[in-house]
């Protein structure tokens, strides 16, 4: 018995070597089953890891049942990962070969937050806080002043004449702000409601409303009134061009135009930033006239005035992108993350965390504006001319610097990311360079369209209040025609803010990202009409042409 058992041994050992050796093959059959992407991966590897137990029928029956799970099944995404955790790592060249593919990008590193909570542009807040309480005492001291004059001067020619402006320059001036804004609302309500329609219908309104105000200024035959009457015609005249010149530009525009007011829609409290600031303009304006009043009795009125309409003019201005920050929040976060943002916490923020950016922006935006239509000018007239031609290409060279640096469209990313201006100017232009969007957005006439309401409006004002002040005080006639046209215009121009906003969002979120389901292929179908010169975009002062 004794020399028999190391032969059992020996034979038990034999068997165990040949399990061990069925067991690896079944193993290496298994990690190429793996590999082929086998259904009944699972249970063989159960089995494998449970190799020498028993098992009893109802489990088997389970295993069996499970092979025949769907591989999308939740339980059989969960068993997949707990038997590839038990798997054998990879080699170290496989897994150093593997690294660069899984490897995060550096923007995965640096999530950009929609929820920033720092204040963007600090300089340009604390000079605006400054402005505006220089602004509010120098109005408070002027309004007294004006009091004063009326109640207590001892110069019967001051008294005499702050009541004349108070009786023919006062009520004028209430009108118009009244009616700026009821033409306001009337503009926004009906661009909203017919896009198509209205485009047309701005550009050629505004002609006919500008001419008829320079027609009507000339016929009184004054010199002031004469001087104000050649600007309004040249510009209808400009103004008709200008709409022969865009015309094929229209119907994408109008297209563009219905799909970016599509979310507005969906917020019924979007307008709500819009009265807040409109009231605000208004009252602003009444203090402000009556300040001009006590301007007459103070040391050298005019400079007083010209600092007063330069601070009105701020002012309003930071107002209408105060409300084009909100709804470009509302609209923005409704793009990238299909949020339906309350319009009062939008608001909140941009009077609040982004109202530096919203002050950078307005003392520089129109500034660009300007020098823009310039630089188109001098683009179109440059012909065969050297000093013209080396003018116009300086001009481009200092344009497409001021637009990497500083542009309208930063107003989006402004409010989304809390981003400051330029920051924000860069990185949009850099998204419009990466879709090569450059070529549709330089073509894009939303923003003049918003800026010939506020002319139209501006010269409805002065078609009433020029022939009103004519019956009355017609000395008054060309300094409140002035005066009444850059009110209608800057009131005007808060309410414009709203589609202006919508149509921004709707480039910039679509060059963040193309394949945003919320879009279709409108822009995509553009740029391939371009590229394929099916279609030709006018020149604009950003895209160089060699001379010939």
């Amino acid at each position: 018995m004794g020399a028999e058992e190391p032969v059992v041994e020996r034979e038990n050992g034999g068997e165990a070597e040949v399990r061990e050796g069925n067991a690896k093959e079944e193993e290496k059959e298994e990690v190429k089953d793996l590999e082929k992407g086998e259904v009944g991966f699972e249970q063989k590897v159960i089995h494998s890891n449970n190799h020498g137990e028993n098992h009893n029928e109802h489990e088997e029956f389970q295993l069996s049942r499970f092979d025949r799970l769907n591989p999308t099944n939740p339980l059989r995404i969960v068993v997949n990962s707990a038997t590839r955790v038990a798997a054998p790592p990879p080699a170290p060249a496989q897994a150093h070969r593997s690294q660069p593919r899984s490897a995060p990008t550096p923007q995965q590193h640096q999530p950009v937050t929609l929820n920033s909570r720092r204040y963007t542009n600090r300089i340009s807040l604390f000079i605006f806080l400054v402005h505006m309480l220089l602004a509010v005492a120098l109005v408070c001291f002027l309004v007294f002043k004006g009091i004063q004059g009326l109640l207590q001067s001892s110069d019967s020619s001051i008294k005499r004449k702050e009541k004349r402006v108070l009786h023919y320059f006062l009520p004028q001036v209430e009108v118009a702000s009244l009616m700026s804004i009821a033409l306001a609302f009337t503009w926004q309500k009906a661009l909203r409601k017919w896009p198509t329609f209205m485009v047309h219908f701005i550009l050629w309104c505004t002609f006919l409303m500008s001419l008829s105000a320079g027609i009507l200024l000339v016929c009184f035959q004054k010199p002031s009134t004469d001087g104000v009457g050649v600007c309004f015609i040249a510009f209808a005249i400009g103004n008709g061009l200008y709409a022969c010149w865009v015309n094929h530009r229209i119907k994408f525009c109008c297209k563009v135009l219905s799909l970016s007011l599509q979310p507005a829609t969906k917020f019924p409290d979007l307008n709500k930033p819009t009265y807040y600031m409109l009231v605000a303009g208004f009252l602003w304006n009444s203090l402000w006239i009556l300040s001009v009043i006590g301007a007459l009795n103070f040391y050298v009125p005019p400079l007083i005035i010209i600092a007063l309409v330069l601070s009105l003019a701020w002012t309003t201005e930071v107002m209408r992108n105060v409300v084009n920050l909100t709804v470009s929040r509302a609209i923005a976060l409704y793009y990238l993350r299909g949020m339906q943002a309350s319009s009062q916490f939008c608001l909140l923020r941009a009077v609040t965390r982004n109202l530096g950016s919203a002050c950078l922006g307005s003392l520089f935006v129109p500034a660009i504006e300007a020098l823009r239509i310039v630089a188109r000018g001098l683009n179109l007239l440059e012909g065969e001319d050297e000093f013209m031609f080396c003018c116009a290409h300086c001009c481009l060279r200092v344009m497409e610097s001021i637009f990497r640096n500083g542009n309208g469209w930063a107003y989006v990313q402004i409010a989304a990311y809390g981003k400051g201006f330029v920051m924000a100017s860069q990185d949009t232009w850099a998204l419009f360079e990466k879709e090569k969007m450059e070529v549709i957005v330089d073509s894009d006439i939303t923003s003049s369209i918003c800026f010939l309401t506020g002319v139209c409006s501006g010269s409805i004002c002065v078609i009433v209040v020029a022939a009103w002040t004519a019956k009355v005080h017609q000395s008054f006639t060309a300094t409140l025609s002035l005066l009444t046209f850059f009110i209608g215009y800057l009131l005007t121009r808060i309410a414009m803010a709203v589609p202006h906003a919508c149509v921004s969002c709707y480039y910039v979120c679509y060059a963040e990202n193309p394949d945003n389901r919320l879009f279709d292929k409108t822009i995509k179908d553009r740029l391939d009409l371009l590229n394929s010169r099916r279609d030709v975009a006018v020149p604009t002062p950003r895209v160089r042409r060699g001379r010939t």
